[in-house]
């Protein structure tokens, strides 16, 4: 009887984890977007620094202010990047002290519930700074837009 009480309890706090692995792979999809975003501003920074600036200053003042927006994004996709796999790290912890608190009959209900709002908070964080940064590319195509019209010449 002991025995099934061991595996009833260990069923219990399986299903209490589901939810936070749901929540895990939301927030490693939300990662590789960032994985991937960041890939494509360090390739457009390479492809950038190949070309050569122009000879107007306007073309030039494009060129620099390209280049440092792209540094820009680099930071802020980093910073989104620690903040999410910070969130998913303190959201493993949970997890764990779920089955540890409930298994050694710990009562933990504060640290867990402390835990896992620094994990949404480190989430949203996260997420602001991806909405910044997608706001930092649209100002890129700008100027990007506006080197395009310089070296046309019109």
């Amino acid at each position: 009887m002991d025995e099934t009480v061991a595996v009833t309890t260990i069923a219990h706090q399986i299903q209490l984890a589901v939810a936070p692995v749901f929540l895990l792979a939301g927030i490693g999809g939300i990662i590789n977007v960032l994985a991937q975003r960041l890939a494509r501003v360090v390739e457009r920074s390479r492809q950038l620094e190949a070309e050569a600036p122009g000879e107007s200053a306007a073309a030039r003042a494009a060129y620099a202010a390209e280049l440092c927006l792209l540094e820009r994004r680099m930071k802020v996709v980093n910073w989104a990047i620690s903040l999410c796999t910070a969130s998913a790290l303190f959201v493993c912890v949970v997890v764990a002290i779920l089955f540890v608190a409930d298994l050694a009959r710990i009562a933990f209900a504060k640290p867990i519930a402390m835990l896992f709002i620094l994990a949404m908070l480190l989430l949203i964080l996260g997420l602001i700074l991806f909405l910044y940064e997608i706001r930092l590319a649209m100002r890129g195509l700008a100027i990007r837009h506006e080197r395009r019209r310089e070296r046309v010449g019109g």
